[in-house]
């Protein structure tokens, strides 16, 4: 890994702007800000600030990094359990508790290798740096585990939020490339679970009474890349269609988002899958993009640094090579803006002045680097 210093990437490039209809691309616009590169990193797939200011990354092939903007600095985070990679496989994302002020847990998602498959796990352990600058976290435990694991490389999902209230977790599970198993009531597979802080089912979830595992919260879903909840206690997630119709949905209790049973996309094969259309029984996505934008990360921003974007949802795009602004209001949701970033994106985060942080997956010619946005003005 090699450490970049900071610069200023060229702003003029090609973007894509301004409220159209969902379903369709933007034509092209200046950026409104200015992109510095920080630091470089070997596929990173997600990061979150600590409240000093520095951050912990996550790389594929399963280190954790504790990374200081200022001064580049780069620590390994021991203790971390064998992560498998192959494919989609990752150490995924990684969240601060809600009371890490006081607790200094870490909560951290990765893809496993077991008894009857792979598949993705959720783990907590406690942040501990030592005096020399040893960091590790202290007493992993794995809290959760999506079942069933099954064969395959792909679409484990592992993305994790917290309520606003702290009092839950919810993380998602994704399809496995398996289909059926979205559907499917006793499988977490294509699902949004809502678990309590330790991993266990939370009580009152919608659809324990009619049978279903009891941690499913919505399900029919397919490869869900991102979750955050808004200013006002919405949760929105955006997800991977098949060959076109990547979402974004704003999730409800006890809903059936429709996969593999209807898409805005078709299967990679080029068979038909059914559209949403109103009465189908499917909740359908409040924003989708065909040709697809492969999104990656989600982020409510709060900051002041971009007021005019307030309240707006972030995501990157993969194979779209962009940042991604989608504008909500209450309940509904359209495209905003999309700027090419020249590289494939998977995790947008707010920094804790208002800057928007980008993370390049490295991989097809990414080069996994950490790029800072502020202002042009």
């Amino acid at each position: 890994m090699r450490k970049i210093s900071a610069t200023a990437l060229p702003l003029i490039l090609l973007a894509c702007s301004a409220d159209n209809a969902t379903g369709q691309n933007a034509p092209a616009a200046d950026k409104p800000f200015r992109t510095s590169i920080i630091a470089d990193f070997d596929s990173p797939w997600a990061m979150t600030f600590i409240p000093d200011g520095r951050m912990l990354v996550t790389e594929k092939a399963g280190e954790m990094l504790l990374f200081d903007p200022r001064n580049g600095t780069k620590i390994p985070v021991s203790g971390i359990p064998e992560v498998d990679s192959a494919g989609q496989g990752a150490l995924m994302d990684v969240v601060l508790s809600p009371q890490f002020d006081s607790n200094h847990m870490v909560y951290f998602s990765f893809s496993e290798a077991g008894e009857g498959g792979k598949g993705v796990a959720l783990a907590t352990g406690r942040f501990d740096q030592a005096s020399d600058g040893a960091t590790k976290l202290d007493g992993v435990k794995v809290i959760f585990r999506g079942d069933p694991k099954v064969e395959g490389n792909g679409h484990y999902s592992g993305r994790i939020a917290f309520s606003p209230d702290g009092r839950y977790l919810f993380f998602t599970n994704g399809d496995r490339q398996k289909f059926d198993p979205a559907q499917d009531p006793k499988s977490t597979l294509g699902k949004v679970l809502r678990l309590n802080l330790d991993g266990t089912a939370a009580r009152g979830n919608p659809l324990s009474s009619k049978g279903f595992n009891p941690a499913i919260w919505s399900y029919g879903h397919r490869n869900l890349l991102g979750i955050a909840f808004d200013g006002d206690g919405r949760l929105w997630e955006q997800e991977m269609g098949p060959q076109g119709g990547d979402e974004i949905n704003l999730i409800k209790p006890g809903l059936n988002y429709g996969w593999p049973r209807a898409s805005n996309g078709s299967h990679y094969d080029g068979r038909d899958i059914p559209d949403h259309k109103a009465g189908d029984g499917f909740e359908a996505p409040k924003v989708w993009w065909n040709p697809a934008i492969s999104p990656g990360g989600l982020l409510y921003y709060s900051g002041a640094m971009f007021p005019q974007w307030k309240g707006s949802l972030f995501l990157g795009g993969l194979s779209s090579e962009a940042l991604i602004r989608v504008k909500i209001n209450g309940e509904t949701a359209s495209k905003a803006d999309q700027w090419d970033m020249g590289a494939r994106i998977r995790e947008v985060e707010q920094g804790p002045d208002g800057a928007l942080w980008l993370l390049e997956d490295g991989n097809r010619g990414s080069q996994g680097r950490l790029l800072k946005l502020t202002p042009a003005e």
